[in-house]
């Protein structure tokens, strides 16, 4: 394949509930579609999804890097279709000093092109032998506690047997058995605190949120030091987020007992091709940054090639918007989502839609 020519289209999706964490809240979600089209006609898409509240470079500086560090790479260049050529044309934009959040994007375009230009679905490029829905968590922002009550009941009428609950931020304690108390004690309830709290603060919360009977909890402190401390004092089971964003990271995290498993994000690690690396290393579940219908999508497929840990993804967090700018994208029923049909990554943008909510 050779990329001839580049579009990038900015966009915004909003919630239906303000997404709070306890790093602040948002009310519309920033994003970038990329378009890659190649000599022979076939467009490639992917998708940026900036980490706004990690403080992670936006969607302008994003698309810089993207026109100044990566096109000026893969403009009029053979690319092999094969993953490992891939990989190489993404390490060689990462050198160019490109966010993860850039590479993750021109990962997903040029996987979705490689597969539309040889007819097949992308899970089947990454070595899968067949795609199966992913059964995926419910995520539950903060709120007060009756608004969180009919949030997580909505979700469990639904069909989800797994919740995942934002804490970090004041009542989380009583958020967590509050929603406990609502569905029962049969789900699977985790709880994500993005590096809120300090290693006694998270041994003193996570204590009496453990009376609520925890899955997962997902980074309750900074580091990974952090988290091997967290983890032998309470004996809980701890998922690194933030402190695992490339092989080496998962290779130092399970060699130091900081963590159970790992959350991987396309937008955080830079994509399919080292969401595979890490997955390599330590047991993972995939996670949303919040993404649009593309970054879901890949999602998907990648965890086709990736060996099931046990745990719910997070990745039905299409369900927090409003709307969407995609005619086709995975399909939720119940609680499992399924990539959608078709060569790539299946996904169908309607340029109306994408119009609408253009930035």
């Amino acid at each position: 394949m050779i990329p001839e020519r580049l579009e990038l289209v900015p966009y915004s999706l909003r919630f239906a509930e303000p997404y709070v964490t306890s790093r602040g809240q948002l009310d519309e979600k920033q994003l970038l579609l990329v378009r890659v089209a190649d000599r022979e006609g076939a467009i490639g898409v992917g998708e940026a999804s900036p980490l706004a509240l990690r403080g992670g470079p936006g969607v302008q500086q994003i698309a810089a890097e993207i026109e100044q560090r990566c096109w000026p790479l893969l403009h009029g260049t053979d690319i092999d279709a094969r993953p490992g050529a891939i990989a190489r044309a993404l390490a060689a934009c990462r050198g160019r000093g490109a966010s993860l959040q850039a590479v993750a994007a021109i990962d997903l375009a040029l996987h979705d092109l490689a597969g539309k230009l040889s007819e097949q679905p992308v899970w089947r490029l990454l070595g899968a032998e067949q795609a199966e829905p992913v059964r995926c968590n419910a995520t539950l922002p903060s709120a007060n506690p009756s608004r969180l009550t009919k949030l997580a009941e909505s979700w469990a009428g639904r069909g989800f047997k797994t919740f995942k609950l934002k804490v970090g931020v004041g009542g989380d304690v009583q958020q967590v058995a509050r929603v406990r108390e609502a569905l029962g004690p049969e789900v699977l309830l985790r709880v994500d605190a993005n590096a809120a709290w300090r290693v006694s603060e998270a041994v003193e919360r996570l204590r009496a949120m453990a009376l609520s009977k925890l899955e997962i909890v997902e980074q309750p402190a900074h580091d990974l030091e952090d988290l091997a401390e967290v983890r032998r004092r309470t004996g809980l089971r701890i998922a690194a987020d933030e402190s695992v964003v490339e092989a080496g990271d998962a290779r130092r995290a399970a060699s130091s007992d900081a963590c159970d498993i790992a959350t991987v994000k396309l937008a955080k690690v830079g994509g399919i091709v080292a969401a595979r690396e890490i997955a390599a290393e330590i047991p993972v579940y995939l996670s949303s940054a919040l993404d649009g219908p593309v970054g879901i999508a890949a999602a998907v497929h990648a965890a086709q090639a990736i060996a099931d840990s046990g745990a719910a993804h997070g990745l039905a967090t299409a369900e927090l918007f409003t709307e969407t700018i995609a005619a086709r994208e995975c399909s939720l029923e119940g609680d499992l989502l399924s990539a959608p049909e078709g060569p790539g990554l299946g996904v169908e943008i309607d340029e109306g839609l994408l119009a609408a909510r253009r930035a």
